[in-house]
């Protein structure tokens, strides 16, 4: 039975009346519809400004990264049911996981690092701050502030949940109400994810809102605080790229485009080493994961011209036991295109390709599928090909199969695999399988400039490798020229692509105010109470003790250096360290950091629950012998992470700013102290 998949505008679902029809990857049987129902888009904007906008500004980073969080833990839950429906796209079970538990691996990447990175409130201050001024009174800083706008996505159809995921995770995270567009072929899985989101009930009203179909009119209506994201064809990326509205309004544009991604075989690789394998085993996977639907999928195999004979026969050997067919039954390895317009497709490039080169190995034989009914499925031969000449044609750098197709290309000679690893003309990511070091040294900033990412494989790294064409949260996605210029994911660089960078200029004590988070040269509150004292609730940003002061001793120096084992000698050798920059001994840094909290600590059990690390630590000048040393210790930064411990009590994270001076008031040390702080029971 057929169904029509709708739309989520405006916190209902939209469309009754059935429009195209959408056919199952497998057996060609219609499986779902989209709906003839315009969609009015200038209601969907209004809908994300009015009740998305303020509904995402009430949370701050942290509660939007504990949404997050909540939402990954109900889709896994509930990921059976998004399984079932991926079977008609043609994946197997393992194409599912990458796109399934990979989506929510995102949303869980994303609320970690919200938690772990960004603070509470929804200003980021990008510091430190820097004096603009000889008398302290007037200084700058950075802050970065959510847009106030939109972020529209719109997405390939390989991916249909990641590609949504991946990009609403780090949108939410900014406060952009999101309007996701999936590309129509495989719409009905991006649907059934969205009504599991809207059935969890976890995302604030307005905070996504999903078209299926065309968006009609929907970029004429964005502004300058928007945000357009694109995954797709190089040839789309262009033509949105320059949309008149978006050129007028100075609207951010990102697009990550198909690219002719590479792999290169070093020359220092011979097909007794384990690398060989390594390299035919790492195309081949790229070949048929997903039936090579990826944007990252190794198109071009770069080898040594001398080797170009036994990669092709171990590859061959190896796609040779990939069985193709539909994904349910038990055996099959790779499942169809995603649909029967994408095997047209396929095969009209692949026959342009082979102008160019030579077919190693496939046949496109609809007998050699298994399952029933797979006839009139979207499936494709794993295609190989082999150009010998690559450095003397265009079209193999130019074409790209978007299908279970790849080129092996020779090579003489490192420099000219460098060079036709450049021809892609960008990137998202290219693949170096070499055992020396020194190649790698070589190659790889070559190929940076080209590439987007860059994957280095070996027999070491084999062992934990996430493989070629796996974007990871934590590492940039995206690539130069052909890539599309755009960058995604990254860690929390993603996050600030949605947000506003401005400098501020002001007081010390005004910056402060501004950004949460205490400057120095701002006033501080010496409090009556010692600031360690204090519970997370009662602690102000601002709140600091002065400490009494201390004298450096040479018994000080002596015990430390018997304690630590360090015996340097300019801090024990008094002939050395005269003839030494500083011209006489001095006490060890890590002297200076225990003495300073010796001054400021608060000894008896309280509310400062743990230290567990520090940063920025800077010993700014020497103390010698006879020197007095003093610290302040001022809260510099509040973040609740909404956490409790196993007794049920509730922390908070502070981040203190240790200066340690000397006699003269000159600064000596300087650092900030992380600490977990108790609250109220």
């Amino acid at each position: 039975m057929t169904t029509t998949l709708q739309s989520y505008i405006a916190d209902r679902w939209l469309g009754s009346e059935p429009a195209a029809a959408l056919r199952s990857a497998v057996n060609g049987s219609t499986i779902a519809h989209t709906h003839v129902e315009g969609i009015d888009f200038a209601e969907a904007m209004e809908f994300a400004r009015r009740k998305g906008l303020p509904a995402l500004m009430a949370l701050d980073f942290q509660e939007r990264a504990q949404r997050l969080k909540a939402l990954a833990k109900y889709l896994m839950e509930h990921k059976e049911q998004l399984y079932a429906v991926s079977a008609h796209s043609g994946a197997t079970r393992a194409d599912s996981w990458i796109d399934i538990d990979g989506g929510a691996g995102t949303l869980f990447a994303y609320a970690s690092m919200g938690s772990n990175e960004l603070p509470s409130g929804n200003v980021v201050h990008e510091g430190p701050a820097m004096p603009l001024g000889k008398k302290g009174g007037f200084a700058g800083t950075h802050i970065l502030v959510p847009r106030g706008g939109v972020a529209v996505h719109i997405n390939a159809f390989n991916f249909p949940i990641w590609g949504l995921l991946e990009k609403f995770a780090p949108s939410f995270l900014a406060g952009m109400p999101c309007i996701g567009k999936p590309a129509t072929a495989t719409s009905y899985l991006t649907e059934a994810a969205m009504r599991l989101i809207v059935q969890s009930g976890i995302l604030p009203e307005g905070s996504l809102q999903l078209v299926i179909g065309g968006t009609g009119d929907l970029l004429e209506r964005l502004d300058g605080a928007d945000v357009v994201t694109f995954t797709g064809s190089a040839d789309t990326a262009a033509k949105l790229r320059v949309h008149p509205n978006l050129i007028r309004n100075s609207v951010p544009f990102n697009a990550e485009a198909d690219s002719l991604n590479c792999a290169i075989l070093a020359p220092d690789v011979t097909p007794d080493d384990e690398e060989f394998a390594l390299f035919v085993k790492e195309v081949a996977r790229e070949m048929t994961v997903k039936a090579g639907q990826k944007c990252t999928a190794i198109r071009r195999a770069i080898v040594p011209r001398q080797h170009l004979d036994a990669v092709c026969e171990q590859l061959a050997a190896r796609l040779a036991k990939t069985t193709v067919g539909d994904p349910a039954v038990e055996g099959v390895r790779m499942g169809p295109l995603a649909s029967h317009a994408q095997q047209a497709d396929v095969a009209e490039r692949v026959a342009l390709l082979r102008q160019d080169a030579e077919l190693v190995f496939g046949a496109q034989n609809s007998a050699d599928w298994t399952g029933e009914g797979t006839a009139n499925g979207a499936f494709y031969s794993p295609m190989l090909l082999a150009c010998k000449n690559p450095m003397d044609v265009e079209g193999v750098h130019n074409l790209e199969a978007f299908g279970p197709v790849s080129t092996l290309m020779a090579y003489d000679g490192l420099d000219e695999a460098l060079a036709l690893a450049a021809r892609g003309k960008g990137s998202l990511v290219a693949t170096l399988v070499t055992r020396d070091p020194h190649i790698a040294a070589k190659a790889v900033p070559a190929m940076a400039a080209w590439h987007g990412r860059l994957h280095v494989l070996d027999r070491e790294s084999a062992v934990e490798s996430t493989g070629h064409g796996s974007p990871l949260p934590m590492l940039k996605h995206g690539g130069p020229g052909r890539a599309g210029g755009g960058e995604e994911l990254g860690g929390i660089r993603a996050v600030k692509h949605y947000l506003q960078r401005t400098a501020v200029q002001g007081s010390p004590t005004m910056l402060a105010a501004i950004t949460g988070e205490h400057v120095r040269g701002a006033v501080v509150n010496n409090t009556a109470v010692h600031p360690f004292r204090s519970y997370f609730e009662d602690l102000a940003i601002g709140d600091s003790l002065l400490t009494h002061r201390r004298t450096v001793g040479e018994a000080d120096i002596v015990a430390f250096g018997g304690i630590s084992g360090d015996y340097f000698y300019m801090h024990f050798d008094e002939i050395a360290a005269k003839e030494s920059p500083f011209g006489k001994r001095i006490a060890h840094g890590y002297f200076v950091l225990s003495a300073a909290a010796g001054l400021f600590v608060s000894p008896a059990p309280g509310p400062v629950l743990a230290n567990y690390g520090l940063d920025t630590l800077r010993f700014v000048k020497p103390v010698g012998i006879g020197d007095t040393i003093q610290a302040r210790l001022t809260a510099k930064r509040k973040i609740d992470r909404q956490k409790k411990d196993a007794n049920g009590v509730g922390q908070g994270v502070v981040a203190w700013d240790v200066e340690v001076t000397n006699q003269l008031g000159e600064l000596v040390a300087s650092y900030d102290i992380l600490t977990l702080v108790a609250k109220r029971t």
